[in-house]
């Protein structure tokens, strides 16, 4: 008896150990390069009747320099977005890693200027505009906004900008992030008129919680999908973030205030992904009733 217990638990602990194994290789090699397009499409009342659908291309947390978000990768990523025929592409902050104590294990820093050559590619008919995030609050603010900024990215502190499509105006607004204690939601949406719809942007979902009903849509990043077992991420909860489990991932609407979360590209800490494949977003912006 006491030998067939042996062998059982000898099984037990060898099945435990190759299932541990297989979940390690494929949280780190399979999960975080395999990038899916989510797409979304939104009818909303605050897109007017007369206003074209908007196609949008949104993209977070790149942390470029993490060992699954190398430049060649993020190459890759520019060539899908571009694909995708985007009217817009909005740039949801976190470009690359911390240099020191926030380097991602296993990571390499690699410099503003080198992020913004490779993002330099992307296309879109009515621009490519950018937030930062957390990682450029801490580290490197201002050289990120110059690199974007010299190859035509626009960057948005908590500021807004006029577009136009098919002869009707709408704006992007784009929110500065919540670690720099500054994001003004009156401040990005001064000068906005009534009729004029509005899509806003930022890095952290928490600053969802102070918009207003003006804007159509609000994106954000951040959370990286809860990144490793989303169901666990209370116990790793951000003190700088109000809601990361409640804005954790995907499409809410709280009352006709619609906002994206999405899981972001590469990776923060840890160089792994399980349960929160990386993506690109897609979403299409229309009025009801119009196809």
């Amino acid at each position: 008896m006491a030998l067939g217990i042996r062998k059982l638990l000898k099984r037990a602990m060898l099945t435990a150990a190759f299932s541990a194994a297989t979940l390690g290789i494929y949280s780190y090699e399979v999960e975080p390069n395999w990038v899916k397009t989510q797409n979304y499409d939104i009818t909303t009342p605050k897109w007017p009747a007369d206003m074209p659908p908007l196609r949008v291309a949104a993209v977070s947390d790149l942390h470029v320099g993490s060992p699954n978000a190398t430049l060649p990768k993020i190459e890759k990523i520019v060539e899908r977005i571009n694909a995708l025929n985007p009217d817009v592409i909005l740039l949801a902050g976190d470009f690359g890693t911390m240099k020191g104590e926030g380097l991602v294990l296993g990571g390499a820093y690699v410099p503003p200027e080198d992020i913004a050559k490779m993002l330099k590619n992307l296309k879109a008919p009515l621009g490519v505009y950018a937030v930062l995030g957390n990682h450029e609050t801490y580290n490197g603010a201002k050289e990120m906004t110059e690199a974007l900024e010299k190859v035509g990215i626009r960057v948005l502190d908590n500021e807004s900008v006029l577009l136009e499509k098919d002869g009707r105006k709408f704006f992007i607004a784009g929110l500065e992030d919540e670690t720099s204690q500054r994001p003004d939601w009156n401040k990005a949406l001064k000068g906005i008129d009534e009729k004029s719809p509005v899509i806003a942007f930022m890095h952290d979902p928490s600053t969802f919680v102070d918009m207003n009903d003006k804007p159509a849509l609000a994106i954000a990043g951040h959370t990286h999908g809860g990144q490793f077992i989303p169901f666990l991420v209370e116990y790793f909860r951000d003190p700088v973030t109000r809601a990361p489990g409640k804005y954790l991932y995907g499409h809410f609407n709280e009352n006709g205030r619609e906002l994206i979360v999405t899981s972001g590209i590469g990776t923060c800490h840890l160089p792994l992904r399980l349960g929160a494949r990386p993506e690109i977003v897609s979403v299409t912006v229309r009025p009801p009733g119009k196809p």
